[in-house]
């Protein structure tokens, strides 16, 4: 695809991967800067950027250009020690002067004001990008205005600290507004306590292997990455909190450890969860652990991981000719967005740019690439906090995600089949392959079919996740809810293990409580593209293909395999599925599968054994090749 603006030659002697240097990344903060300022109003309080507005309506969303882009003009900036070619911070300032004047007016400049996450809060989320623009360029934009224009700036800002934040990573929003606040000699009580409340809610969210829930449920995503571990490692680098530093850069670190994982060889990050329209934004924890040396990678293998998701999207349109950042994956795509997605939405990929707060001499750019963690050795890793296991496979660059604990169902919410996510409720995700759409088959789903009415799988009970020389496993357990008919069939609900070896899934399911006349179905990968192979092993019995012609983020239209059978009382059943780049059966993969005393046994062709125990889940393997 062309880039709409110019960028430095490649360098494949220092990045034989992906030919980025440091300038590329300036290259591309300042053609998005320019492209998106074409939309400002007169004053550039706001941006304007044309396109479906979010829900939060229309004057929201131009602050949301204003903040969003400040974002990558601080980086920018920052990173440069204070030069400014571009003059990008004049604007800012000008902006800022116009946009706090009179806020809350219905006119062409000013912004909204700050209220409850319930009422009118998208405002309090751009607070905290405008907050972070601020403390990035303090010396050369704050500290020059106008007394009281940071007076007005600061009135407008405590919005985000006077009110309540959705009860999720929002809470990081008011911290990095007072984290500002006190770095400019305005702190007090309230941020004091805005601060505090956020990192003790932060604790009560950490639940090991370097993740954070993203609220009180079980909602495992990139906001990990672009948020809960973003702001407080940047306030701690920013104010030199050392303190902070030391509690929360090991979390960092291990996070890296298996979230280095999730970029295929492409550069592509995994699609699950949502805002994926904040793309590159994906390598924000990548950067930031290179910045401040809370990091596993080495300085080429960080520099691989952040150019190549950069370049993945830049080279499969994610700017439209224009030079704006649409809304969707590659380009434009519904299905991948939520309500509160607007014009300026996915300039939060901004977030990606805070690795040019590496200077030019540090290593991160001097260093030479190396390759990333889905380019070495075949690898499964298990994350047991958040009940995901990842798969790679270095023949085609593919990452797998099977997900076995992350829902996005808040503890207090029951369970509502209209209600569904199919960014949170399927049983896998990759770099390569996006889900279906809501309107279409699902993929990777294990569906229970009680009076022709299809489940939906929402609340996760994770079971366990494991991993061991070139295999690993995950499981849980859901209750099967229907759209129609009664929420829920009493005593009903399906158990799945993963297991996931090479290229190969083995898919095992066992429903308990099936009423008379159920059936089941299970799905695998949607693509028309690449090869999605779905095999019966034990209790299936039909085998067919579905079309999904309203397609996927990377394809227009696609095909999913399925598998069927009918189900009454307890019954379990296992399948093989697999996602590559070439053709390879599944026919003689496995040998050989026996169920007694409450446990199944899988042997494979090539003499590995896989046993899972029931009650309770246990999964063993042992022997054969790896």
């Amino acid at each position: 695809m062309t880039i709409p603006f110019e960028l430095p030659a490649e360098d494949r002697a220092l990045s034989p991967y992906t030919g980025y240097t440091r300038a590329h990344w300036e290259a591309v903060a300042d053609g998005l800067l320019g492209a998106a300022w074409r939309w400002a109003t007169p004053q550039g309080a706001l941006l304007d950027l044309p396109g479906r507005p979010s829900g939060s309506g229309v004057r929201s969303d131009g602050l949301e250009g204003y903040a969003r882009t400040f974002l990558a003009a601080g980086f920018r900036v920052a990173g440069a020690d204070g030069k400014d070619p571009h003059g990008w911070l004049e604007r800012y300032a000008q902006g800022l002067t116009a946009g706090t004047l009179t806020p809350g007016r219905d006119d062409a400049e000013s912004w909204p004001l700050i209220l409850d996450h319930h009422v009118q809060g998208q405002p309090m989320v751009e607070s905290a990008s405008v907050a972070l623009g601020l403390m990035l360029t303090r010396p050369w934009l704050w500290d020059r205005l106008d007394g009281d224009v940071q007076d007005r700036a600061e009135k407008w800002l405590r919005g985000a600290i006077n009110h309540t934040p959705a009860p999720n990573n929002w809470y990081l929003f008011p911290f990095m507004v007072a984290s500002f606040l006190e770095s400019a000699g305005r702190g007090d009580a309230a941020t004091a306590r805005a601060m505090e409340r956020a990192l003790d809610l932060m604790e009560t969210w950490y639940r090991g292997d370097g993740w954070y829930a993203d609220g009180d449920g079980r909602a495992f995503d990139h906001y990990n990455g672009w948020a809960l571990h973003l702001y407080p490692m940047l306030h701690a680098h920013l104010a030199g909190d050392a303190a902070l530093a030391e509690r929360f850069g090991p979390r960092l670190r291990e996070h890296l450890e298996g979230f280095s994982l999730m970029f295929g060889g492409d550069g592509a990050p995994l699609h699950y969860g949502r805002s994926l329209s904040y793309r590159f934004a994906a390598s924000a924890a990548v950067g930031i652990g290179a910045v401040t040396g809370r990091t596993p990678l080495s300085p080429g293998a960080s520099r691989r991981l952040i150019s190549g998701n950069l370049r993945y999207f830049l080279d499969r349109g994610a700017l439209t000719i224009d030079g704006l950042l649409s809304l969707g994956w590659h380009g434009p795509h519904d299905a991948t967005l939520q309500h509160y997605s607007g014009p300026a939405s996915p300039y939060w990929a901004s977030k990606g740019f805070v690795a040019l707060l590496a200077g030019e001499d540090h290593p991160l750019w001097t260093a030479t690439e190396e390759a990333a963690p889905s380019e070495g050795p075949d690898r499964v890793l298990a994350l047991p906090a958040p009940g995901l296991l990842l798969q790679s496979t270095r023949a085609d660059g593919i990452v797998r995600l099977h997900n076995h604990g992350s829902d996005h169902v808040r503890p207090h919410e029951g369970e509502f089949a209209d209600q569904a996510d199919a960014h949170y409720g399927r049983q896998a995700y990759s770099t390569h392959t996006g889900p279906t759409s809501l309107t279409n088959v699902a993929d990777n789903h294990l569906s229970v079919e009680v009076g022709g009415v299809a489940s939906v799988r929402r609340r996760i009970h994770p079971l366990g996740a494991g991993h061991e020389d070139g295999w690993g496993w995950a499981a849980s357990w859901h209750r099967p809810v229907f759209v129609s008919g009664p929420p829920m069939v009493p005593g009903l609900r399906v158990e799945s293990v993963t297991v996931a070896r090479g290229r190969h899934e083995l898919r095992v399911h066992r429903v308990v409580g099936a009423p008379h006349g159920a059936r089941v179905t299970l799905t695998g990968w949607a693509t028309d593209a690449l090869r999605s192979e779905l095999a019966g092993v034990y209790g299936w019995g039909e085998r067919d293909t579905v079309r999904a012609p309203q397609g996927t983020a990377f394809e227009p239209w696609v095909r999913v395999p399925r598998l069927s059978a009918e189900a009454e009382g307890t019954a379990v059943f296992v399948a093989l599925a697999s996602l590559s780049a070439e053709e390879q059966s599944l026919e003689g993969v496995v040998a050989e599968v026996a169920r007694a005393d409450g446990s199944l046994t899988v042997r494979w062709a090539d003499g590995h054994v896989t046993v899972v125990g029931f009650e309770p889940l246990t999964v063993q393997g042992a022997g054969g090749s790896s």
